[in-house]
């Protein structure tokens, strides 16, 4: 690809492969954000990216304030925990998060007042390296549901990276957060965008949002012809098709760039970089203010709850809580989600705290949960085709079921995203994409036992 076709903005965006369509479901997407009053008590886990977890620095009976650091670790891979309410540390405890594992949590005892810590102060920038400094000091991750830390993202070689893409296209039925930070902070997603641009030195920006959004997308675009006077106009809105999963980073690429990710590789390797609308507007708020990730927009949605709608939430806040602010459960669910119904992980109950890449809550009512049972595979090939990364599932079933790790890696069982698509069009209603995790858990075991 040479250069002259790098600074070339896409007209329209390029063909992908697979994908479903959908029901949208977007009933909040004329709700403005609320801002919800800090609760009684936080519950903040020291794993809430991918990552090394964070050991927490701070003890029982510490008092703490807002913004302030209360769990860190040395790793690369990983960001700082910060407290997203003043008061005192209540106990220090062990959390089974919605994957199954466990981790350390910090249980904070609100005061009510939201003092902020004293050594909140916008950052000081002279270099990219302070830039990338400053990221991860702020705590971002990708907002957008995969948790990856944004320092990480940006400590690549500049001279590979050529296109920013920004990921609006929350193409997962219900959720609409991404789409209220576009209509509410279109400015700070702006200004994010020029920032790294500037400091990461990238040639051109591409935000691309399905094109069932069709408000956001005449704000960005007003947003983008103003600010592409001072930015040589290097920055578009790319509407794609409502199609899910437009917004899987490997599908979203293609789109934008025509450029494939091999297996093994990341964005950089093609020359992008990839972050989510809200993780781009926080990085503006965190050079202008100094004050870290110590809240979330999210939507809460389904038929159980009372009034849905899009919250502003301190992280670190009971399911519950956040319901009740809601107007609490119009009938007892049947079934809680942390995210979208396509790729989010199910609750055991609403004690579960909210953690930074959590975007949604859904609280589904019987009749939305219904279960399918399950019959044999007719071979109808549906899921092959609906695949975004060209996987033929009933195949790699066979060696899941063997298991036969040499030819699950054979088949492509890791390139699996696990956005679902394969279960979603299954007439047969299997659990296909619930296999294709038990596959790669087997994967992983195995290479634990050989040390690898």
């Amino acid at each position: 690809i040479g250069m002259e076709e790098n600074n070339k903005l896409p007209q329209k965006p390029f063909r992908t492969r697979g994908g479903v369509k959908a029901p949208h479901r977007k009933h909040t997407a004329e709700c403005e954000s609320v801002i919800m009053p800090p609760p009684d008590e936080v519950l903040i886990c020291m794993s809430q990216h991918i990552g090394a977890p964070c050991k927490p620095i701070v003890k029982v009976g510490d008092e703490v304030k807002v913004g302030q650091v209360i769990g860190d670790s040395d790793a690369f891979v990983s960001v700082p925990m910060h407290a997203s309410v003043s008061g005192k540390v209540k106990k220090l405890e062990t959390v089974t998060m919605p994957n199954g594992s466990k981790v350390q949590a910090v249980r904070i005892q609100s005061d009510g007042l939201m003092t902020p810590f004293e050594g909140i102060a916008p950052p000081e920038i002279n270099s990219r390296e302070d830039f990338i400094k400053a990221v991860r000091n702020s705590g971002v991750v990708g907002l957008g549901g995969a948790g990856f830390p944004v320092h990480v993202k940006l400590s690549v070689d500049k001279d590979k990276v050529d296109t920013l893409i920004i990921n609006a296209a929350e193409c997962e039925p219900y959720i609409t957060a991404d789409n209220r930070e576009a209509l509410e902070n279109s400015w700070g997603v702006i200004s994010g965008i020029k920032s790294v641009m500037e400091l990461m030195e990238i040639d051109r920006a591409i935000i691309a949002i399905e094109s069932n959004k069709p408000k956001a997308i005449k704000v960005l675009q007003e947003v983008c012809v103003a600010a592409n006077r001072d930015m040589k106009g290097n920055v578009c809105v790319l509407p794609l098709k409502a199609r899910y999963p437009q917004g899987a980073e490997k599908v979203i690429i293609k789109a934008c760039t025509n450029r494939v990710v091999p297996e093994g590789k990341l964005p950089a390797d093609v020359g992008c970089i990839v972050m989510n609308i809200g993780s781009i507007a926080f990085v503006a708020s965190y050079l202008k203010t100094g004050m870290p990730l110590i809240t979330k927009r999210i939507t809460v949605d389904g038929q159980a709850v009372a009034k849905p709608q899009n919250v502003i939430v301190p992280i670190g806040t009971k399911i519950k809580d956040i319901i009740e602010f809601c107007g609490g459960y119009k009938e007892q669910p049947e079934k809680l989600i942390f995210g979208g119904p396509m790729m989010g992980l199910a609750l055991a109950d609403d004690e579960m705290p909210l953690l930074k890449q959590n975007n949604a809550v859904l609280a589904f009512s019987k009749q939305e949960a219904a279960r399918l049972e399950p019959s044999d595979c007719i071979r109808c090939g549906r899921c092959a085709s609906a695949c975004p990364m060209g996987l033929v599932p009933p195949r790699i079933s066979g060696f899941i079921k063997q298991k036969d790790i040499e030819s699950m890696l054979d088949s492509g069982l890791m390139v699996c995203m696990e956005c679902g698509c394969c279960s979603f069009v299954c007439p047969a209603n299997r659990p296909i994409v619930q296999n294709m995790r038990l596959g790669k858990s087997i994967v992983r075991n195995a290479k634990v036992k050989e040390g690898k």
